[in-house]
């Protein structure tokens, strides 16, 4: 029976978006659970969907004891704060101070955190990790599927384990494959060999979904690989959002075979480097994607379009009305839009109450340029208080506290209706839209604000999917971003033209 620490923090990093991860952004989670310290922790995390749970259960079958330290988490936004990062990180390593001797280290991680004065986090973080309890003690992580993997995050970790879906519906599946490489690694005393691998071209992440080729074949083939050679395969499409050299896609491998590690990650990078022409992905403006889903979508088999670019799980701020004026002015029918992120308006609707009819500006919050709020009348169909329990595939277990939650109808067009809430979260599951007595089975148009977890959830009830190019910060084409920091040489989307710096 082992001793082992267990913490973590969680931050997806869109170093273009508006809006930067203060401290008080990790205490409301945005739809995670808020800051955790010490054994609180274990309950928090408790029947969830989340890395850390997956290890917990793990390790507590196994019979090892947990040393529980903080773990943190925030929507993706711009750079963590200095302060914030200092004081979770802080906390954090006070705590694997004060707990003496560990036997092992394991920490949930992103993979994709910048912070204000650290181009890589969570390699910062795992280097103070390592600072504690020194080089003979194993460190594993999990990761995030788009995690930037850095060539100091593989220095300071013994094994990182990444997510393997995109929705990560995996993610207390890869909390328990990581627990399961640390407890190889106590049980035979020896290190891992190790093996990485970075690319020369960036996706952009609509493109990434496993639920499509070509990552549907790709994960398949490390599945095949790891089963034929024993090692243990980790490919990260990386998070093309972060302005900074290490930015990009990678694969890691692990094993006591150092020849088979690396062969395997050879077999593994070269399939990715030969797939890089089926990454590419269309892309729909708003009023075309709109018009062929009031075409197609029907009650019973709606068309999903996804507003990737005001994504908030990918640094949007989920307030830009793009699509929202597309389907008022095109009057689309059984069309609903959520989650708008105005707390404003939500607000003023649970002030009017349900049936007033209202003036409003709707969102357009923070401050996205060139963007206005969409005005007009609606009437307030329904109110929430945003709190409720998820149950599709990737956030099931998750206890949502969205704060004031409202669900408004146009005067103008009134077959469309938008879902307000007050806290930053993307639109990934059902109970979000049920929370408001909205069944999205039964509707014809469902415009998510998300870029592809919705999938998971979502795409079983649709007849199709679009990907639409709204306003927003999470810009669906890499090559759209005013890159100033990238490696020299990098193709800035699959096939597409490289960057060099000014």
């Amino acid at each position: 029976m082992a001793l082992i620490a267990v913490g973590g923090m969680q931050h997806e990093t869109n170093t273009f978006a508006p809006t930067r991860a203060d401290y008080e952004a990790f205490v409301q989670g945005g739809g995670w659970p808020s800051i955790q310290r010490g054994e609180p922790m274990f309950e928090a995390v408790a029947g969830a969907n989340l890395p850390l749970q997956g290890a917990i259960v793990a390790l507590r079958s196994a019979g090892h004891r947990l040393v529980p330290l903080t773990w943190a988490a925030a929507s993706p936004s711009a750079h963590v704060t200095r302060d914030a990062f200092e004081t979770i990180v802080g906390d954090l390593i006070a705590r694997l101070r004060a707990a003496g001797r560990v036997d092992g280290v394991y920490l949930d991680l992103h993979g994709a955190m910048v912070t204000e004065h650290h181009d890589d986090g969570e390699g910062e973080l795992l280097r103070r990790v390592r600072e504690v309890v020194g080089a003979e003690v194993p460190v594993v992580a999990s990761l995030d599927l788009h995690a930037n993997v850095t060539r100091a995050m593989v220095r300071h970790a013994d094994a990182l384990s990444i997510y393997r879906t995109y929705p990560h519906v995996d993610m207390a599946e890869t909390g328990a494959r990581a627990a399961g490489m640390l407890m190889r690694l106590l049980s035979s005393g020896q290190r891992f060999a190790k093996a990485f691998r970075g690319f020369d071209y960036l996706t952009g992440i609509p493109s990434q979904s496993t639920f499509i080729e070509p990552g549907r074949s790709l994960y398949a083939l490390l599945g095949r690989l790891e089963e034929q050679t024993g090692v243990s395969l980790s490919f990260a499409p990386g998070f093309p959002m972060a302005d900074f050299p290490e930015c990009g896609m990678s694969v890691v491998g692990y094993g006591h075979d150092d020849r088979a590690v690396q062969a395997a990650v050879a077999q593994l990078a070269d399939a990715v480097n030969a797939a890089e022409k089926d990454f590419a992905l269309e892309l729909l403006e708003p009023e075309e994607a709109v018009r062929r889903a009031a075409a197609r979508g029907e009650p019973g088999s709606p068309v999903v379009l996804a507003d990737t670019q005001d994504n908030p799980g990918a640094g949007g701020n989920g307030d830009t009305v793009g699509l929202l004026q597309a389907l008022v002015g095109q009057r689309a029918e059984g069309a609903v839009l959520g989650l708008l992120i105005d707390a404003a308006s939500a607000s003023r609707a649970h002030e009017a109450g349900q049936g007033a009819t209202l003036d409003f500006a709707l969102g357009a919050v923070s401050g996205v340029p060139g963007h206005q709020p969409l005005r007009g009348r609606f009437t307030v169909e329904r109110l929430g208080d945003g709190q409720f329990r998820c149950t599709g595939p990737m956030f099931n277990g998750f206890r949502m506290a969205l704060g004031p939650m409202a669900l408004l109808r146009s005067e103008q067009a009134p077959g469309v209706r938008v879902a307000l809430a007050s806290r930053k979260c993307q639109a990934a599951d059902q109970e979000m839209f049920r929370h408001l007595g909205v069944e999205p089975a039964r509707q014809r148009v469902l415009a998510l604000k998300s870029s592809v977890h919705f999938r998971a959830d979502f795409q079983p009830i649709s007849r199709e999917v679009l990907v639409v190019r709204s306003p927003g910060p999470a810009l669906a084409d890499p090559v759209d971003f005013p890159w100033r920091r990238l490696r020299p040489g990098i193709r800035m989307r699959p096939l597409g033209p490289v960057f060099q710096p000014a």
